[in-house]
């Protein structure tokens, strides 16, 4: 492992050279050593540029051209190889449930915490997954294949342009090495950015282990770093809880408004921040199936699509627990914090409907206005993406026929039924079609990450050609614009399309 000089060569502005030390700290290792193990990251042989976010990157206070120049050694340190002046790489334990059962210790078994980078946007946690084995690998070899490396890296950077809030995903880097998973593949590392990557499982670890000097002090931290207003709560615990679940119940009306399915919402996977993180089988509805299931792996159906917001309440339920010794151990009390859950999901998924049939103001038939188009995309498993954003054109006039919406549907009449009362709706107050239609394409995508086009991307990269990655990307971080260039990449799946299966072997 290499640690680059400070004096080789100096910094100064518009150097090339690496960043300066002082733009690195690292909050979470003043935890202290029960938190977290030092290590180094594995080094990864004969690495190469996959892609690069250049969203990202200039969201860090970086550009593309600038991680590219050799000067930087961006390549190396990104990949595993280097570090930079001021990095400090840990490996964080925490614990979990995983399909509703207690796993015990957990941890970042293939990742890497390099340290928190100040950037405009304030302080940034850089991580490296793929990274190699660390004390948590348990059963596994620490590292990150090609294909899973693609799908979180161009997720992350779709979910974002979608204005859902996520784990960022710099860059990605590939690596001939040979990596065993159901067949032999080759290894990547993803740089992954979040201002934080605690999860409930940091709390639930030390809560379970009686550690609470660990859980007091983590407590204080997310506080004092990330929810300041919950500090003179007259118990800070709950109020974070309250914060947490209002944050959470927000994040899965988007997912659910948008037709995202994580595919496994262990507890260790869900963010304290109310972020999506940690991708793995996830996958966007193409057919509108609330029953849909991404994850091949998940037997049971526990995170199946429409399970997906009583699963998170659920979490909520593990994360309260866990703070019970912080709480005043208040059984009572921790509930009527997590209360709040269940009303802010239910008017933020009523108001993410109303935004995307384009209903200005609010009427209290408007759920069972949108509830009954869902019913009709279930019925005739209708393309959830292309009809929402069909939707946009329809026409309040009388006599127009709405061909260009209703030929989506098997069931013409039932949609015809359903388009009357949405006519009526709209006539009502006083809705401006071309008005309306601008509004419906800020909130209906065009373009989402199909498991198709990831998996086009992956084949091709996979054959040593990255270009896919960087078109595709492209595309995704436009998801609202029209982009007619890009057409086919918003068109139905192809037939070959309903062979894919996503598991959790990444």
């Amino acid at each position: 492992m290499t640690t680059l000089a400070l004096d080789t060569p100096p910094i100064t502005s518009g150097s090339r050279a690496a960043p300066p030390a002082e733009r690195w700290t690292n909050r979470f290792a003043d935890l202290g050593a029960a938190f977290f193990t030092e290590l180094n990251p594995a080094s990864l042989p004969s690495p190469s540029w996959g892609a690069i976010s250049p969203t990202c990157a200039a969201d860090l206070g970086w550009d593309a051209d600038w991680l590219r120049d050799e000067a930087t050694q961006a390549l190396q340190v990104l990949s595993g190889n280097a570090l930079w002046p001021g990095m400090r790489p840990l490996a964080s334990v925490y614990s979990g449930h995983q399909f509703g059962q207690w796993a015990g210790q957990l941890g970042d078994g293939r990742a890497l915490l390099l340290g928190e980078l100040s950037t405009p946007h304030g302080g940034q946690e850089i991580q490296l997954k793929g990274a190699g084995l660390t004390p948590y690998s348990r059963m596994g070899d620490g590292r990150a294949v090609l294909r899973s490396t693609i799908r979180e890296f161009l997720c992350s950077e779709a979910m974002h342009a979608l204005g859902i809030p996520t784990t960022r995903a710099l860059c990605f880097t590939a690596s001939p090495q040979s990596v065993r998973r159901e067949t032999m593949e080759t290894a990547a590392v993803v740089t992954r950015v979040a201002p934080s990557f605690i999860r409930f499982g940091h709390f639930e670890h030390f809560s379970h282990h009686g550690h609470a000097a660990q859980l007091e002090g983590l407590l204080g931290f997310v506080i004092q770093h990330f929810y300041p207003e919950c500090a003179d709560a007259p118990q800070p615990a709950l109020a974070l809880l309250e914060a947490v679940s209002r944050r959470t119940a927000r994040l899965l009306a988007q997912w659910q408004a948008v037709g995202f399915c994580h595919g496994v919402m262990n507890t260790d996977n869900m963010s304290i921040l109310g972020l999506t993180i940690d991708y793995g089988p996830f996958g966007f509805l193409d057919a509108f199936d609330p029953q849909h299931i991404c994850n091949h792996s998940d037997h049971q159906g526990r995170y199946a699509f429409a399970r997906q917001p009583s699963v998170a309440f659920w979490n909520l339920h593990a994360l309260a627990q866990a703070l019970m010794p912080v709480a005043g151990g208040d059984v009572d009390a921790l509930r009527t914090a997590l209360e709040p859950y269940k009303t802010e999901f239910a008017d933020a998924m009523t108001q993410a409907l109303r935004d995307k049939l384009g209903l200005a103001t609010a009427r209290p038939d408007d759920s069972a206005l949108a509830d009954d188009l869902l019913r009709l995309l279930a019925t005739d498993r209708v393309d959830y993406t292309i009809a929402m954003r069909a939707l946009a054109g329809f026409s309040t006039a009388s006599d127009a026929d709405n061909s260009a919406v209703r030929d989506h549907f098997i069931d013409r009449l039932g949609f015809d039924a359903w388009a009357a009362r949405y006519r009526l709706r709209l006539q009502s107050e006083g809705s401006v079609d071309g008005e309306r239609a601008a509004r419906m394409n800020r909130v209906n995508p065009k373009f989402v990450l199909r498991t198709h086009l990831a998996e086009t991307a992956i084949r091709q990269a996979q054959a040593g050609d990255f270009g896919e990655v960087e078109r595709l990307l492209k595309v995704l971080l436009r998801p609202f614009d029209e982009q007619p260039e890009a057409a086919p990449y918003a068109a139905l799946p192809p037939d070959w399309a309903r062979q894919l299966e996503v598991s959790c072997s990444s």
